[in-house]
């Protein structure tokens, strides 16, 4: 696949998904909703598996994660750091569940094999990024990582990843129906609207940022 192209889909899904942290996730948050359970079932699950599924290439999901996880770090709301760096580690994650299997999807023939898919992965996702979180925050912050602040919040962990677990259940069986359609896009058309959206995406956060 042409480079340029590749990372520019990496920049546009990372962009649309750090712009859904920062602003949809504010508003779930406003809203006194699950908002981090929320935001990997769908929208993390979604940008994340749409990457693999129309670009196949080993790696992307890293990408994303780095420029997502930048982005957050441009948000007025919640903790910038801690969020940035689950970001980055659920992009990690992902890449690591999905590794074995191959960019046709053969491997997952029936609905049930593909919501358990969606099931392990949302959970998985959810709960390792989490407590990546939880250790690496506090080492770049300065403050010292202890192990029983950990422990004492990992019941709530392993429970918070069932919502996300859930949803990523109906997420995945859904998007792997959309791999039968055709979207290529040509060049002409894809260059310059992958910019558009990312920049647009950027210049959204990073204002409100400086305005907040």
């Amino acid at each position: 696949m042409n480079k340029t192209r590749l990372i520019l889909g990496i920049f546009i899904f990372g962009s649309l998904w750090g712009f859904s942290e920062c602003v949809i996730g504010n508003f779930f948050s406003d809203a006194g909703l699950p908002t981090a359970e929320l935001m990997v079932g769908f929208f993390a699950i979604t940008f994340l598996l749409l990457s693999r599924i129309y670009f196949h290439q080993p790696g992307m999901q890293i990408g994303m994660g780095l420029v997502a996880g930048t982005l957050r770090l441009f948000n007025p709301m919640g903790c910038h750091l801690c969020s940035a760096v689950a970001i980055v580690a659920e992009g990690a994650i992902f890449e690591l569940i999905w590794y074995k299997f191959s960019f046709d999807f053969r491997e997952l023939k029936t609905l049930t094999m593909q919501a358990s898919m969606g099931v392990i992965s949302g959970y998985l996702v959810f709960i390792s990024g989490y407590i990546i979180t939880q250790v690496l925050t506090p080492i770049i912050a300065g403050t010292g990582f202890f192990i029983e602040n950990l422990i004492f919040i990992m019941p709530n962990i392993l429970a918070g990843g069932v919502v996300p677990a859930l949803i990523a259940g109906f997420v995945v069986p859904t998007l792997l129906l959309a791999r039968k359609l055709d979207l290529t896009i040509k060049d002409r058309i894809y260059y310059p609207t992958t910019i558009g959206i990312s920049a647009l995406c950027w210049l959204i956060v990073v204002g409100n940022w400086l305005l907040a």
